[in-house]
């Protein structure tokens, strides 16, 4: 039994794998995205989220101390002061309006050729991106299901459009 197993092994060494997502950390923090593997992008995400969110109660503390506190904190984690010096400077204020998911993970087509990992791309996401939105598209195809008239009312005021296409005239 793997009792209290809440991240994945990477298939190292504890001390290992925190020197690992520490360097990670750091990187993604410097360069704004960084390439790996899929694995080490997920277990990735929730700890550098924590060091952000770190970062943004440290700009919002009301005493210093505290921000010197959370800033140690982060620290801790990500061991180099470079990294934590630009994100508690800078890019904490990018994170302000933002109550988390300040990572976006894509998935990379091909495999890496030595081992066939599977890669992906680890992002910060801006602050004014709104990330995905559910299409309203959605909704109206589920009520067209149901009932039949509505869908060919639909393709009713399809066709129309499609013939006056045509009859523009081409420069």
């Amino acid at each position: 039994m793997r009792h209290n197993k809440h991240h994945a092994s990477l298939g190292v060494t504890r001390e290992h794998r925190k020197a690992m997502l520490s360097n990670m950390g750091a990187s993604l923090i410097k360069h704004g995205r960084i390439e790996t593997t899929l694995t080490k992008a997920k277990a990735l995400r929730p700890f550098i989220e924590k060091v952000i969110t770190k970062a943004k109660n440290a700009a919002a503390a009301p005493e210093k101390k505290d921000a010197i506190h959370l800033r140690r904190m982060a620290l801790k984690d990500i061991r180099d002061e470079g990294a934590i010096t630009l994100l508690f400077n800078e890019k904490a204020k990018q994170f302000a309006n933002r109550s988390g998911g300040y990572t976006r993970i894509y998935k990379l087509g091909p495999q890496r050729i030595g081992d066939a990992a599977e890669m992906a791309l680890i992002e910060l996401i801006s602050a004014e991106d709104e990330g995905y939105k559910k299409s309203k598209g959605s909704a109206k195809k589920k009520g067209a299901k149901k009932s039949g008239g509505q869908k060919a009312a639909a393709t009713a005021e399809a066709a129309p459009a499609a013939e006056a296409a045509p009859e523009t005239p081409a420069s």
